[in-house]
């Protein structure tokens, strides 16, 4: 195989990727419903990462209607499928990558990411993590339902795969590259804490997907 990279992987699958998410994807149909019924109750601001066609977010305004979303992903399909589908919400649209970008501080209630994070190095994720926290309010919370890996062993495997392929292709470190890296639920949650969240726990699993839930002190 060779790796693909990651707004172009995104940009071609825009037009199947519901179907492929809610039919295909083992915990996603769930998980959608389980990410936003796990949200604060008194949320106004929303930080959305990798939020792709906006599947996470349908379930969320259907409890918080009148919500300011501010939701960021690579590919511009998937942004122009997002916006069709909400025309009506309070949403602002960045087409960027989230690795090395600062949100703000204590700008945004809740964040959330959903099956993105696995895309990631450990010092990516930490570097995300960091501005993810830096972002949020007092006791904010940062919800990720993700792509995990089964053990330590596999984990170990996936790793040592990408970079056998990035180093065979000549792919230097700064390229977005789309291939599958999941941690295991206990690399996550270190990872959070490092990044300076008060704590960080696995709320919910099936198969392997997992929501972890984050919270700023």
């Amino acid at each position: 195989m060779r790796l693909e990279k990651m707004d172009l992987f995104f940009e071609k699958r825009a037009a199947d990727y519901d179907r492929h998410m809610l039919e295909e994807v083992d915990g996603c149909k769930e998980g959608y419903r389980k990410l936003a019924s796990c949200l604060p109750q008194n949320l106004h601001t929303l930080l959305d990462l990798g939020c792709g066609t906006g599947l996470e977010l349908a379930p969320i305004f259907a409890r918080f209607p009148a919500l300011k979303v501010t939701g960021i992903d690579l590919a511009q399909g998937m942004l122009l499928r997002l916006r069709e589908k909400y025309p009506d919400k309070n949403i602002t649209l960045l087409k960027k990558s989230y690795l090395g970008c600062s949100f703000g501080t204590a700008v945004f209630d809740a964040a959330v990411s959903f099956e993105t994070m696995h895309h990631m190095t450990h010092a990516e994720k930490r570097s995300v993590y960091t501005e993810i926290c830096r972002a949020l309010r007092p006791g904010g919370q940062y919800l990720e339902a993700d792509f995990v890996a089964v053990n330590q062993a596999e984990k170990d495997r996936l790793y040592a795969e990408n970079c056998r392929l990035r180093r065979a292709e000549h792919i230097s470190g700064g390229v977005l590259c789309h291939f599958d890296t999941p941690c295991t639920v206990e690399n996550q949650i270190g990872l959070l804490l490092q990044a300076g969240f008060r704590s960080a726990k696995l709320t919910w699993q099936q198969g392997n997907t997992a929501l972890i839930i984050a919270e700023k002190e």
